[in-house]
């Protein structure tokens, strides 16, 4: 199946591929998909979490398998269906799942929250759900389901320690992050390097709101200088926001930082088309702090 569906620049829409596990339907933004092959028998890693399947090597890479039907708490995968290859944070995975059914073009501001739609849904590894027919696809989060089989591949905390100790840096940052946790640690390590004059939204959705209100009420210099921006988010995506924020002669000033577990190539050069200042992956939060005292003109020391 073809995965290479390019979308225009900051339109809000993405491409969720929607597969099988177990008798329910599931979604991953097709910007993570690198291809999709039959299942392949795997090496077995010892002492490894009970949802890594093993190791193969398609074409000489050696990819990690996982099992997503055991991340689900739905017991064990057996041989066969397919691999969906992903690459994110700078990882090759490989996710085995049942079947695949296609994809479809959906906009972010249709993706529903789970907690507004159903209860105990995957709880704590969906980022939103789509309803679609008379069916619901729940768009998982696999940056987290990845975080809890290993807690290493998380945000890198210790590399803000260098930062530390600085003085009060009263500069305003908006920050969009719809993950809680992530969310929660960009805030800290912020703080941690000095920054004090945070606001952190959920989307790009509510951070729009907010930079729309300030500029009305005249404070927008006062509240906002840097933004902050994940690219998947439910209501409004990253480069949603990154595009009107730098098509606007007044807000284009604004600095935007682009923090995503997606930037890959084709991604990049989407960011840098919609004139984000720049881009950085998931998990380095280290370079995301040094990046922004470059754009600030903030001593490093």
């Amino acid at each position: 199946m073809d995965t290479n569906i390019l979308l225009e620049n900051g339109t809000n829409e993405l491409e969720v591929l929607e597969f099988k596990v177990g008798n329910r339907h599931y979604g991953i933004n097709v910007a993570k998909v690198r291809e999709i092959i039959t299942y392949q028998e795997v090496t077995p890693v010892p002492h490894a979490h009970p949802s890594i399947e093993g190791i193969f090597m398609p074409r000489g890479v050696m990819i990690t398998a996982v099992d997503l039907k055991n991340c689900l708490q739905m017991g064990e995968s057996q041989p066969g269906g397919l691999f969906i290859i992903t690459n994110f944070n700078s990882l090759d995975l490989a996710f085995h799942v049942e079947a695949v059914l296609g994809i479809s073009r959906v906009s972010w501001a249709d993706i529903m929250k789970p907690s507004s739609t159903a209860a105990n849904i995957e709880d704590g590894v969906s980022t939103g759900i789509i309803k679609k027919d008379d069916k619901l696809i729940i768009i998982l989060d696999f940056e987290k389901i990845i975080a809890d089989i290993n807690p290493e591949i998380g945000l890198k905390m210790r590399d803000v320690e260098a930062f530390t100790g600085r003085s009060r840096i009263d500069v305003p940052i908006l920050i969009a992050e719809d993950s809680a946790l992530l969310n929660k640690l960009i805030v800290q390590s912020l703080e941690a390097a000095g920054y004090t004059n945070l606001t952190h939204t959920e989307n790009g959705q509510q951070a729009w709101d907010l930079i729309c209100a300030w500029r009305e009420e005249g404070t927008l210099d006062k509240h906002v200088q840097c933004v902050i921006t994940d690219i998947e988010m439910p209501q409004m995506d990253g480069h949603r926001l990154t595009k009107l924020i730098k098509d606007d002669a007044e807000l284009n000033k604004l600095i935007v930082v682009i923090f995503s577990s997606m930037i890959n190539d084709d991604l990049r050069r989407k960011g840098e088309q919609l004139g984000a200042d720049a881009q950085l992956t998931k998990p380095e939060i280290g370079s995301l702090v040094a990046a922004v005292d470059k754009l600030l003109g903030v001593q490093a020391s």
